[in-house]
């Protein structure tokens, strides 16, 4: 769906002659033509912003809601507005179907006294925005419209449950439900869902509950609230990209931006890999942890989980708990991002299939305490690195010496002994399970 989205934006813009961009009704992005003007003045602001956040300013709303367009059955010519960010002005064609705007499609006007696009090419674009519509209200009402089956599937019990709600919703899908798809947890999520999300077959809002494999409260630990559970319709299994951004877009931009802890984090793995790319596994393995096990690690913070694309149905209900495990480790480590996906987030797969009380080992409490919280680090740096002394001393920025005594300390604490391959394993995993608690 996403590339019909792009298809018909760039038909739009072969007819104008000048770059177009798709927003919903509530002014998040959704597609947009390529920008090849040699002059780097002619890229307004207003559209570089909305291509970056993937949402519009307050102001901007504001400023050309005023002219109608929610109504507008046609082509409405909007002027530059300075004082709200609008440095250029616009031709915006409403998306519409059946009455109801679903859009707009936005193209920068030409300067005053310049020829702009005739009637019969705005009529020709008019056309293909109301071929944008049928499909953005189509998207709407099918993800609306399933929402019960979806949600019936994520929390039927195992069995014969479980097994007639994907068949409910097999049905419901049609042939579609023999595609692929990929399940998304996004968490914590507040009130209803949006009524659309790019490339979605269904959106629900599901309730978190326990800590166990099958409801786990994304961001660890029992208790209330609530996630948003989407099902995205994927073209192939190497083509994640799309489905990745539509997710991305439902966070706020202060989670989707990289933060400076996992920035430092990176470029502290690729110093200590002797240089290897920040990003790279390498690094990953080698930098120091953002939030050492222990301390808190945002628990609050807004992330999502992507779960392994799957074809057909029958492997939905798995799929949603990887991207519960997923949003899950997001959280325990920024830097697997704000959108984690299930194949790289590590050890935490099996970690996050885990109960609370399993995971909850005894040998590490006294290291998990406040007052050891910089023991509980150095050891999982430590761990991270190996057990290679000079890698740990190096990412933590100490002298080896400081290093062996803080082990020494560790191994008093919890009555291991971190020369043994299974002690180490053991503290390991129970450190990274704190993340999840």
């Amino acid at each position: 769906m996403k590339g019909d989205y792009q298809d018909l934006v760039d038909e739009i813009s072969a007819l104008l002659g000048a770059p177009a961009t798709l927003e919903n009704r509530d002014f998040r992005l959704i597609a947009f033509g390529a920008h090849d003007s040699d002059d780097d003045l002619a890229m307004d602001p207003v559209r570089t912003r909305s291509i970056l956040t993937r949402q519009s300013t307050a102001a901007v709303r504001a400023w050309f809601e005023g002219f109608g367009i929610a109504r507008a059955t046609g082509p409405v010519r909007i002027p530059a507005a300075p004082d709200a960010g609008v440095f250029r002005g616009r031709i915006c064609l409403p998306v519409r179907y059946r009455g109801i705007v679903q859009g707009y499609v936005w193209l920068l006007d030409q300067e005053p006294g310049a020829a702009g696009p005739d009637a019969a090419a705005l009529d020709a674009a008019m056309e293909v925005a109301q071929r944008i519509g049928v499909l953005l209200a189509e998207e709407a009402k099918a993800g609306a419209d399933l929402s019960r089956e979806f949600l019936a599937v994520l929390t039927a019990g195992p069995g014969w449950q479980q097994e007639m709600a994907v068949s409910a919703l097999r049905a419901a899908l049609g042939p579609a439900g023999d595609g692929l798809h990929a399940a998304v947890c996004v968490t914590p999520w507040t009130g209803e869902a949006p009524p659309s999300v790019p490339g979605a077959a269904a959106v629900c809002v599901v309730p978190r509950r326990g800590a166990g494999p099958a409801g786990g409260p994304p961001g660890g630990g029992p208790g209330d609230g609530l996630a948003l559970a989407v099902l995205l319709r994927l073209r192939s299994t190497d083509a994640l990209a799309p489905a990745l951004t539509a997710v991305a877009r439902l966070l706020p931009r202060s989670a989707a931006r990289p933060t400076a802890a996992t920035t430092t984090a990176a470029a502290a793995g690729a110093a200590t890999r002797g240089g290897a790319p920040a990003g790279s596994r390498a690094a990953d393995r080698a930098a120091p942890s953002a939030h050492p096990a222990g301390e808190a690690s945002g628990a609050h913070r807004m992330t999502a989980g992507v779960g392994d694309p799957v074809r057909g149905l029958a492997d939905l209900p798995a799929a949603w708990e990887q991207a519960v495990a997923a949003a899950r480790a997001a959280v325990a480590q920024p830097r697997f991002g704000p959108v984690a996906q299930w194949s790289r987030i590590g050890p935490y797969r099996m970690l996050a299939g885990l109960s609370a009380d399993a995971s909850d080992d005894p040998v590490a409490r006294a290291l998990l305490t406040p007052a050891h919280r910089e023991l509980a680090r150095t050891a999982e740096v430590f761990l991270d690195c190996a057990g290679q002394a000079g890698r740990a001393a190096a990412a933590l920025g100490i002298h080896r010496q400081t290093l062996y005594y803080r082990i020494a300390r560790v191994e008093q604490l919890t009555g291991l002994e971190l020369d043994e391959g299974e002690d180490r394993l053991l503290l390991h995993m129970a450190l990274k399970a704190a993340r999840l608690t």
